[in-house]
């Protein structure tokens, strides 16, 4: 069974998609704030931007599952309301607190990542690209709102708990679009008479699968990175609190004009090498501006960043297009995204510990740097026309 491909279901799409990063932003953009309230640790601050990495990965191969069991609609409305009950747990006490509800919350939006794209391309089929580039404009949309407006809704609101607390706001009313526009089902074809479990083990078997479990995690490790520790970076280059979060929303916002129409070209394209070579190249130039000279032209280096985000929804069209049934994309996806944020979550962990040891932001830009070029050859790979 899929999901009628109406037009409310892909607002309810768009609506859902607003909502998967915005737990990560609004932390890291008053992530100072939270440590010196709770008066935690370098090594907790690190674990708190490694954390959504760590849950994505474990509860992402859950995700085939709960959708056997439930259906994809069912399974992504029951994921939505634990990423709004871990949005309100998360502000309710200490820092062991904090952590379960950042957990409870990317446990929700983990399934979200995986179950969406298989939506899209059942129900979607024809609009493949359009409906891609939608859900990830809007991904981008929600994170840089909330990286952008944290800040100083945390002030007017009287501190970070209630400035972080309204975020469950959007995440109810994507809730109830989503059960409204989710209602209608239609029986599709079925592709293969083979076992979950054997189909599964193909793919872990296969090579192709595995180049796209490490260009998910190369290129998660540099968007959790960035979204994480930007903020700070550009603070303790001395630059105020409220301007480091909107310089983080810039980041994030400049990649919505990008999701629109990058994934539809990428569609359109036999070969997709060069498009995420090129996507690789531009942030590598923002890393550069950030290690040589980060006050003398933030913002020309948070949009050049930013730039660099447009890949997510280029590996997500990929996935789609190295697939070719429904079944094969969500074991890929679950198989990429699985593996793949439990490697990348090394990064944002990494890079708190790193800077802490040496008090400089130099040598995690550097392997930001070197994540990159791990992309660039990656993609160039990935990128050729073939199945998995």
């Amino acid at each position: 069974m899929a999901l009628v491909g109406s037009g409310l279901l892909a607002v309810a799409v768009a609506l859902a998609a607003t909502n998967l990063r915005i737990s990560v932003t609004s932390t890291s953009s008053v992530l100072a704030d939270i440590s010196h309230g709770l008066a935690a640790s370098p090594a907790w601050t690190s674990a708190i931007t490694a954390a959504p990495s760590v849950c994505f990965g474990l509860a992402a191969v859950l995700a085939p599952w709960l959708a056997r069991r439930l259906g994809s609609g069912s399974a992504i409305a029951v994921s939505l309301a634990v990423l709004l009950v871990g949005l309100l747990v998360r502000v309710a006490g200490g820092p062991t607190v904090l952590l379960v509800g950042t957990f409870a919350a990317s446990s929700g939006i983990a399934v979200c990542n995986v179950l969406i794209p298989v939506v899209v391309k059942e129900s979607f089929p024809k609009r493949l690209g359009l409906v891609t580039g939608i859900y990830s404009a809007a991904l981008a949309a929600g994170s840089a709102s909330a990286a952008a407006l944290t800040p100083p809704l945390s002030t007017a609101l009287g501190g970070w708990r209630l400035g972080l607390a309204v975020w469950a706001a959007p995440v109810l009313l994507a809730l109830v679009v989503w059960l409204i526009g989710a209602r209608r089902t239609v029986v599709v074809a079925g592709s293969s008479s083979t076992s979950a479990q054997e189909r599964r083990r193909s793919m872990f078997r296969s090579p192709l699968a595995w180049v796209a479990t490490l260009l998910f995690a190369a290129q998660s490790t540099y968007a959790y990175v960035i979204m994480g520790w930007l903020p700070q970076i550009l603070r303790d280059s001395g630059i105020d609190r409220d301007t480091a979060g909107m310089l983080l929303g810039v980041t994030m916002v400049v990649a919505v004009p990008l999701n629109l129409f990058v994934p539809a070209l990428a569609a359109r394209l036999k070969s997709q090498s060069a498009l995420v070579v090129l996507m690789t190249v531009v942030p590598a130039i923002g890393v550069v501006g950030l290690l040589s000279a980060p006050t003398a032209a933030p913002l020309l280096w948070t949009l050049l960043l930013g730039l660099g985000t447009g890949i997510f929804p280029v590996v997500l069209t990929m996935m789609a297009l190295r697939t070719r049934t429904s079944t094969e994309t969500a074991q890929l996806s679950a198989m990429a995204q699985g593996v793949g944020y439990l490697i990348s979550s090394v990064g944002p962990f990494a890079t708190g510990l790193v800077h802490g040891a040496l008090g400089s932001w130099t040598v995690p830009l550097l392997l930001v740097l070197a994540v990159l070029l791990v992309q660039a050859v990656l993609g160039a790979v990935f990128g050729r026309p073939r199945f998995v």
